[in-house]
């Protein structure tokens, strides 16, 4: 069974306010495309992946995500990640999607291969039985990546500590606890350490060459990058 990929976008103006300390309006503008841009590149990449789905409320994102060959589902207002999930994957489903992996916008050292070994874990099994496979977050708080078949499998509810929250859906459900740890689905970008453990890994993306661009007026960027090459 092919999988479809479902990745919730908000509009790029105002992203990333946690990053206000280092990063101007319009610069985290600028990183939050670039996320999305990496992000949806490698998706549309992975094999195994019959469709990409990009939901948002936002035209700005709309357009790009069609530009790079994604599908839209569209929002009237955005109302937060869990409730723009929940409608896409409700628009999904009655598209004959049977399979879903959900991944944020936000994960720029995200590979094509990442994507693919998610998918093997479960090959065997993903049109036998009903299942849930949970890629935390880097400090295990948030959920990352989730691949469910079929896309209402469990409740799904995003923010702080949803990554115990999918977790307890799943044993509720009676499906065994499926966890898989990957580092560059991991680390999504919110804060400043986020920020520096992203540059400490290396170029490679487009967010990552745009970071730099940014760095004659960041000195914290400027230093923790030399330090990590």
């Amino acid at each position: 069974m092919r999988v479809s990929a479902l990745i919730p976008a908000k509009g790029f103006t105002g992203a990333k306010q946690r990053l206000a300390s280092l990063l101007s309006a319009a610069e985290r503008e600028v990183l939050a495309e670039a996320m999305l841009r990496d992000v949806l590149g490698q998706v549309i990449l992975a094999r195994g992946i019959e469709a990409v789905f990009v939901v948002t409320a936002d035209t700005r994102v709309a357009q790009l995500a069609s530009s790079l060959g994604a599908r839209v589902v569209r929002e009237h207002e955005e109302r937060g990640e869990t409730e723009a999930v929940a409608l896409a994957l409700a628009e999904m489903k009655e598209c004959g999607v049977q399979a879903a992996l959900v991944v944020p916008g936000d994960i720029p050292l995200l590979r094509s291969d990442d994507i693919e070994f998610v998918l093997e874990q479960v090959s065997s099994e993903i049109s036998v039985s009903p299942l849930a496979l949970v890629v935390p977050s880097h400090d295990r708080m948030g959920t990352n990546a989730l691949l469910l078949f079929p896309p209402d499998v469990i409740q799904l509810r995003f923010g702080y500590d949803s990554f115990s929250y999918h977790l307890s859906e799943v044993a509720a459900k009676g499906l065994s606890s499926r966890v898989l740890e990957n580092e560059r689905i991991a680390l999504d970008i919110d804060t400043p350490e986020d920020l520096e453990r992203f540059l400490l890994a290396g170029g490679g993306s487009e967010t990552y060459s745009r970071l730099l661009r940014m760095s004659a007026a960041q000195p914290w960027i400027v230093t923790r990058s030399s330090e990590g090459l």
